[in-house]
């Protein structure tokens, strides 16, 4: 496999490479509609199209076109040598793709679930993300991992874990995290051309939902900025940063506290690393309140991380303690309801928006 890659490595190379182009849109106002998993999926095609040097590995990526089907109709178009099935192997075919990269193709490496990627991880954190400062610039290693991330519904601790602060803690590594499909479309394509290596973190309940998508996004030269947040809806009360599946419901526990007078202004993070410190402490200067959002477990959180932000540059801004809502400090367990108490809910954003707000009793009267 290896000979045939290193075949395609020589060919590929002489092709040649197209300048990032990025948009600087921060809302969706087209009428068309389109599924998370359809964003990604175009974007895929569309950047494969355009550059020869990109191609996709995985497991059931190409005959049965994806676990997920976002490699839906791929292989037909682009054939067995860019759309490329691997045996249940995510240390081989991740290694395979970081040292494909070092000769200059831009490989895709789907993880069936990123609990998997634990089986490549020397690859991912020692082989791509190191290599870069570790050869003093000499090797770059432009290669997307990605696949769906964090809890689903009934698979159990094996498939439920978020890693967005285990990859965002390592140096070298860019990680993102769609929400909507603009994100999606627009992420994915700035990862693609990036010539770092970037973990891309998708949620599966968010492959079907639909989302409005502009005329702008559907363009081929679209892509989004990395590790630029986006206000999802504005306010002037308090502030709610989140990511991934975690947005929607915090713009639904936003909708809840607007009929009882709180105006919560809610920020899609989009990037993990690098994060978006900026907007999160200029947003906080004006609400003067935090509330983050995850599913990952609480300790060395992304949420823990963005407090100490706030609270190294913007300390005397805030009237209030900051409140951080994640997952629960467990295994995920496999029974529904056990499985709901685990995860953040919207009422549990939403009493906590109103702490904040002095507009409830606080957590030990509560309890």
């Amino acid at each position: 496999m290896w000979g045939t890659m290193r075949q395609r490595v020589s060919y590929l190379a002489l092709s040649r490479t197209r300048p990032v182009v990025y948009a600087s849109r921060s809302y969706a106002s087209g009428p068309k509609q389109m599924t998370v998993r359809e964003a990604l999926n175009t974007a895929i095609d569309e950047e494969m199209s355009a550059d020869p040097k990109v191609f996709l590995m995985g497991e059931e990526v190409g005959e049965y076109q994806g676990a997920y089907k976002i490699s839906k109709g791929l292989l037909d178009k682009y054939g067995p040598g860019r759309v490329i099935d691997t045996p249940i192997t995510e240390a081989g075919f991740a290694g395979i793709g970081v040292g494909a990269a070092y000769h200059g193709l831009k490989p895709i490496i789907e993880f069936m679930t990123f609990n998997f990627s634990l089986q490549a991880i020397d690859h991912i954190i020692n082989s791509a993300a190191k290599s870069n400062y570790m050869s003093a610039g000499q090797i770059s290693v432009p290669i997307v991992f990605r696949g769906p991330n964090g809890a689903a519904a009934g698979v159990g601790a094996q498939h439920s874990q978020c890693f967005a602060a285990w990859y965002g803690a390592c140096p070298g590594l860019k990680v993102l995290v769609p929400y909507s499909s603009e994100d999606a479309r627009g992420l994915l394509k700035a990862a693609i051309r990036d010539p770092d290596p970037v973990v891309f973190l998708e949620n599966e309940l968010l492959y079907g939902q639909s989302f409005p998508v502009s005329e702008e996004a559907l363009d081929s030269s679209f892509s989004l900025p990395i590790g630029k947040a986006k206000i999802e809806r504005e306010g002037k009360d308090v502030t709610i940063v989140t990511y991934a599946r975690m947005v929607d419901y915090s713009l639904q526990a936003a909708e809840i506290l607007a009929k009882e007078g709180i105006s919560a202004e809610v920020i899609n993070l989009r990037s993990i690393r690098p994060l978006d410190r900026s907007a999160i402490n200029a947003s906080v200067r004006k609400t003067s309140r935090l509330v983050t959002v995850e599913e990952g477990f609480p300790q060395h959180g992304v949420g823990a991380e963005i407090c100490m932000s706030v609270i190294e540059e913007s300390f005397d801004f805030l009237d209030a303690p900051v409140e951080r809502i994640a997952g629960a400090d467990i295994p995920m367990p496999y029974a529904a309801n056990l499985e709901r108490m685990a995860l953040p809910q919207i009422d549990d954003i939403i009493r906590a928006a109103k702490r904040t707000c002095y507009r409830s009793a606080p957590k030990a009267a509560a309890a």
